[in-house]
């Protein structure tokens, strides 16, 4: 295990929230940049957060799970804010580490050092993706507040998105042959109750959007479910460089993992020579060469993976982001990367796509192809509709789902749990707020 705490970046900080700060733990098995999709990011984006409100956080994440599933990469620390402090778990032997984990559901390697930074005390620990970092076993840790964050769905699946026998949309459980399908092996701590046990530890369940919540309870998952907002933080000061397509010609974005869940393969053949706009893929994994081939002769472009600035002036310059997942998505940050910026969505009716669009008006829906194409000629014809639906989308953005909003529901979460267990310490801490009120 190493403790990182690299050059301090500097925060502009806002008013404080409590009269004096919290220490925060978080949990979670991947933190950028030993990281793959968006749990980690949405950590490091909580934690910097909160740092920035003048609070103290600790990451505790598993580099393990990404040396092993990344093909032995590792990955220098990225600079942290004075005040976020990263511990980076490594053993010797990451794939042991991570499959004693994934069959018992307990950080076997990494419990004790994992039990004993969280011995050092804290007034919140926050668990999120914990399924190699410790599985269930890990709940039990340390005091204080306790929250958990469900990414993805699996404390009701063990592939996590309800895609069944890598095929289909998982719609009852036959999660043996679904892992034999997935080539995982099944998780021995499923079999009992173990997770039920516990999860009597958290103190609140938290999803990011109502579809999700309703998800783990048609799963047969017990526990209530908060829904509390996604966000991004402000956005930087510089006005992103629009970067057009090589054609010169508008064009739709797509940005994500080239899996076949995201749903790519049903895109591409709408873009075709009556297509009036250009396709462009930011993205790579293990489906690539399948839609590369797909998209031979149409205008379609790849562009690989890209960093965080560049992918922001591909958006901002996009007619609209297409979001086409075929399986149960939770709540895709890249949505909001295109709402912050004005920049309408096309999204499959499927999962918690329609609660975001009906709520901010800032897009279409789409089922087929004949749907999707019809939205594509749309907004390139008509102007007046794509600023419409952009000004729609980025005033939802700043209504529901800024940092200002998101760590206001976070905290008013905070501050009613420690009314409720009468922790004083805690609950003094948001006395100013009481008497502000």
């Amino acid at each position: 295990m190493t403790a990182t705490q690299a050059t301090p970046l500097k925060q502009k900080s806002p008013a404080a929230l409590t009269s004096r700060p919290l220490r925060f733990a978080m949990v979670t098995t991947f933190y950028p940049p030993a990281n793959f999709g968006g749990d980690g990011q949405y950590v490091r984006r909580l934690a910097h957060a909160l740092v920035r409100h003048g609070h103290e956080v600790e990451v505790i994440h598993d580099a393990d799970a990404y040396r092993l599933l990344s093909g032995g990469k590792d990955c220098e620390p990225l600079p942290e804010p004075e005040g976020l402090t990263v511990h980076s778990l490594r053993s010797g032997a990451p794939a042991l580490s991570c499959l004693t984990t994934q069959q018992l559901g307990r950080p076997l390697v990494h419990g004790p050092r994992i039990r004993k930074i969280l011995a050092r005390g804290f007034d919140v620990i926050h668990f999120h993706n914990i399924s190699l970092v410790g599985g269930p076993g890990i709940l039990s840790f340390g005091e204080g507040i306790k929250l958990y964050t469900a990414h993805e769905h699996w404390l009701v699946c063990p592939m996590h998105i309800l895609w069944r026998h890598n095929r289909e949309l998982c719609t009852g459980r036959q999660c043996i042959r679904c892992a034999l399908a997935h080539k995982r092996p099944p998780q021995l701590w499923r079999a009992g109750d173990f997770l039920s046990r516990q999860a009597r530890h958290i103190d609140a369940f938290i999803a990011l959007s109502r579809f999700s919540a309703e998800k783990h309870a048609e799963f047969g998952f017990a526990h209530p479910m908060i829904v509390l907002p996604s966000f991004l933080p402000d956005a930087p000061m510089d006005e992103p460089v629009r970067r057009p397509p090589e054609s010169g010609r508008p064009y739709f974005l797509f940005a994500g993992r080239l899996e076949a869940t995201k749903g790519l393969q049903e895109v591409i053949p709408a873009f075709d020579d009556k297509n009036p706009a250009d396709l462009l893929i930011a993205g790579s994994g293990a489906y690539e060469s399948q839609l590369r081939t797909l998209a031979r002769g149409r205008p379609v472009q790849f562009l690989g993976h890209q960093t965080s600035k560049l992918l922001r002036a591909l958006c901002a310059g996009a007619h609209a982001l297409i979001a086409s997942s075929v399986c149960y998505e939770v709540f895709p940050l890249v949505l909001l990367e295109a709402f912050q910026q004005g920049v309408p969505v096309i999204a499959r009716r499927l999962g918690p796509y329609s609660e975001i669009v009906e709520a901010s008006g800032g897009g279409f829906m789409f089922q087929n192809r004949e749907e999707l194409v019809a939205a594509i000629h749309t907004l390139t014809a008509d102007k007046a509709k794509r600023d419409a639906m952009g000004e729609a989308a980025r005033g939802a953005f700043t209504r529901l789902w800024s940092e200002k909003i998101a760590i206001e529901a976070y905290f008013n979460l905070i501050q009613s749990i420690a009314e409720r267990r009468n922790l004083s310490a805690i609950r003094e801490a948001f006395g100013h707020r009481n008497s502000a009120a």
